[in-house]
């Protein structure tokens, strides 16, 4: 580790490359153990050259952007973590639209507000969501009937063997909370998105009815890492939840949200030993009384 960072520190800032760095910092959730090393990438090229050091060491490495459906175990993370922060924007303008080409570590809801403010429609759904274009585009985030797949254009990517690749709307392979960079070791680094020209009010009006639905039913007041289970194909997972009674069922820090049963939330003084716990209990609760099988959303790394 060491070797790696007095190589990383030649190229890179070193106020960005931290070392035994707590992850409670960069979850949403609040949880989770020390990364050996946490290196905020700002450049395509600070990256090619992080993973170039990296891999010439054999060394284990994450990539996250804001950590916003990520749960990072209790022992921490034996590796790198590559926190990406790419965000350098272009803006193109026409009668009908405005097209953004923008990097991938840009915050959703920052991107949401700029839209608003060139009366863009297509990001409203995307108003409170907390993570970065990248995580979003990865796992096809989505709300209120909208998904990212609606207006990518195309994104550039990393390949593992250091390539730039650049692939279509398509190709992205968009499904349910997933897309083909949920399946292989590609690194999103930019994005083209497409939105029409819309009413500012009307954009203005949607965002906040959004808002106001998103705190009305979604416990956004506690740490959490976002929806903890995915809808099921013939089910609504956080249903079977409330009906078998789950909502506030606590374990340690770890409750099932009283406002929105979908979601596991950090009371405070959670451990990620808490969470895994409950998520089992949950899992193996709704299996029992309805035979259905539910799966996470949430991403869990590190060791316990």
């Amino acid at each position: 580790m060491e070797e790696i960072y007095q190589d990383l520190i030649k190229f890179l800032p070193k106020e960005n490359i931290l070392k035994q760095e707590p992850m409670t910092k960069h979850t949403s959730i609040k949880i989770g153990g020390k990364a050996d090393l946490f290196i905020k990438i700002e450049t395509v090229e600070q990256l090619k050259h992080a993973l170039r050091t990296i891999k010439e060491k054999n060394y284990p490495f994450y990539i996250i952007g804001n950590g916003s459906n990520l749960l990072v175990k209790d022992g921490g993370i034996r590796g790198a973590v590559l926190k990406i922060e790419i965000k350098e924007m272009k803006m193109e303008e026409t009668e009908d639209s405005v097209i953004f080409e923008t990097g991938a570590g840009i915050p959703l809801i920052q991107l949401s507000q700029l839209a608003l403010e060139k009366s863009a429609t297509g990001l409203e759904f995307a108003c409170g969501i907390p993570g970065t274009l990248g995580g979003a585009i990865a796992m096809n985030a989505g709300a209120y009937g909208c998904e990212m797949k609606d207006i990518v254009l195309s994104s550039n990517y990393l390949d593992d063997k250091e390539n730039i690749k650049t692939i279509s709307n398509k190709e992205h392979e968009f499904d349910y909370r997933k897309s083909i960079f949920t399946q292989n070791e590609g690194i999103i680094i930019s994005s083209i998105l497409k939105l029409k020209k819309g009413n500012v009010t009307e954009i203005k009006e949607k965002m906040e009815e959004n808002k106001k639905a998103r705190v009305e039913k979604q416990p956004i007041d506690m740490p959490s890492a976002g929806s903890t289970f995915k809808r099921g194909t013939d089910f609504i997972t956080a249903k079977l939840i409330d009906e078998c009674g789950l909502k506030g069922y606590q374990i340690g820090g770890a409750k099932v949200s009283e406002k929105h049963a979908g979601f596991i939330v950090n009371t405070g003084n959670a451990k990620a030993k808490d969470m895994l716990e409950l998520i089992d209990y949950v899992k193996k609760q709704v299996k029992e009384k309805f035979g259905k099988t539910i799966e996470l959303e949430i991403k869990i790394i590190g060791e316990d």
